[in-house]
């Protein structure tokens, strides 16, 4: 992981801004393929703030609302200058709860299912899709979450099926990485 992520930070350093003067790279795949591992390691060969998906999905039900919300949330205002930030979905109580703002800097690593989906692919200058077997992003998954969660993780990855196939987000990826 510290290969591809310096690997990735190099490039990162080099690639014209698509939003505002802020790089934006989105680490973009299906859930359990390790997204979050890498984006932590970019963010500490960058030192940028990391942005996770998992905050702006409205529930269970909510990979294909996420994307819309990044874009109107935080890189349109971003690409303008603008104050920035999200509402941050909290999970155990299923409702939106908070207000995180996102400062302008150099760059910005957004993580997770969605994050270079549609829209918000033109403002990132680096996409990433992270990819692994199902079985082990399954295994992944209920590993981190328990048994109990696994008819929302097939739920989910059928979600993720759908809103991939019919985006042709790995098609759009600079970068591959297979976990």
């Amino acid at each position: 992981m510290a290969a591809t992520a310096a690997a990735l930070a190099a490039r990162a350093r080099v690639v014209e801004p698509r939003c505002g003067s802020v790089t934006v790279v989105a680490i973009d795949g299906p859930s359990g393929s390790g997204k979050s591992s890498l984006a932590a390691a970019l963010a500490g060969e960058l030192g940028w703030p990391v942005i996770s998906m998992d905050d702006l999905f409205p529930g269970w039900n909510g990979p294909a609302a996420a994307s819309p919300l990044l874009v109107e949330q935080v890189l349109e205002p971003l690409s303008q200058g603008r104050p920035a930030g999200y509402r941050r979905w909290d999970w155990l109580a299923g409702t939106w709860d908070g207000w995180v703002s996102v400062a302008a800097g150099p760059g910005l690593i957004v993580e997770g299912c969605a994050s270079s989906v549609g829209g918000a692919r033109e403002f990132a200058a680096l996409r990433v899709w992270v990819e692994a077997d199902r079985d082990i992003r399954m295994a992944r998954g209920l590993e981190r979450d328990g048994e109990s969660y696994r008819p929302h993780w097939e739920r989910w990855a059928t979600q993720e099926d759908e809103l991939f196939g019919a985006d042709g987000t790995r098609s759009h990826a600079d970068v591959i990485s297979r976990t």
